[in-house]
């Protein structure tokens, strides 16, 4: 079926490649960590080989990630990951990049629809984003990867969200840009839609069973405030 902003009575946000510029910001590390070796590139930028690099590594990423979840340990492997950011925590100041556009579209969407976040994120690392740019506020709701009995691509904290704002999840709308965003998303039976902008790619995204696919987060003004 295709994509009804009718039905729509709330959206769901991922963070990393929705709300969070992730996807640019691993390449611009990764580009300055390989300026010593320019020249083995095309025309001395190695941009469009991390760029390739990063897509094509996103999905099996996604997948092994699903293991410690499934494995119940996940709990630990948060706590090993908090200690380990604690021995440098000036690090975290300012770390993370928006997306363009991003603030002033939740701004609009919070005037029609309750919001929530759902992120495979640790909670810690979920709420530095959500400080460093003053979002919090905006979600009725926020489920990190601690928050449900399991994240996504399971359908967990899909639910938890929709029964947290009080809106069924068939009124939700799911909005992320990998396959395990549309996976959770299709799972728990609300509509979703997948994004351009971060990690994922048109035709996984449409093969995964996205309702709706737009080239970046911003257009989602287009199709849910007409």
């Amino acid at each position: 079926m295709p994509f009804d902003p009718s039905k729509v009575r709330a959206v769901l946000f991922d963070l990393d490649g929705t709300l969070a510029d992730t996807d640019d910001e691993y390449i611009r590390r990764a580009a300055r960590w390989l300026g010593p070796l320019r020249f083995l590139f095309p025309r001395r930028d190695p941009t469009p080989f991390l760029r390739w690099a990063v897509m094509t590594v996103e999905s099996p990423m996604n997948t092994l990630m699903i293991f410690p979840d499934w494995l119940g340990v996940d709990d630990i492997l948060v706590a090993g990951m908090n200690w380990f950011s604690d021995l440098w925590p000036r690090q975290h100041a300012g770390r993370f990049v928006i997306m363009a556009g991003v603030e002033a579209l939740l701004e609009r969407l919070s005037q029609r629809y309750p919001l929530a976040l759902v992120t495979a994120r640790p909670t810690r690392s979920t709420n530095d984003f959500l400080e460093q740019f003053g979002l919090g506020w905006y979600f009725r709701a926020v489920a990190s990867a601690q928050t449900a009995p399991h994240t996504k691509p399971y359908p967990d904290p899909v639910y938890w969200c929709a029964r947290a704002i009080g809106v069924s999840v068939e009124n939700c709308v799911l909005v992320g840009d990998t396959t395990v965003d549309i996976a959770a998303g299709k799972r728990a039976g609300a509509q979703t839609i997948g994004l351009l902008c971060g990690f994922g790619q048109r035709a996984e995204l449409e093969r995964a069973g996205a309702d709706l696919v737009l080239e970046h987060t911003t257009r989602l003004a287009d199709v849910l405030l007409q």
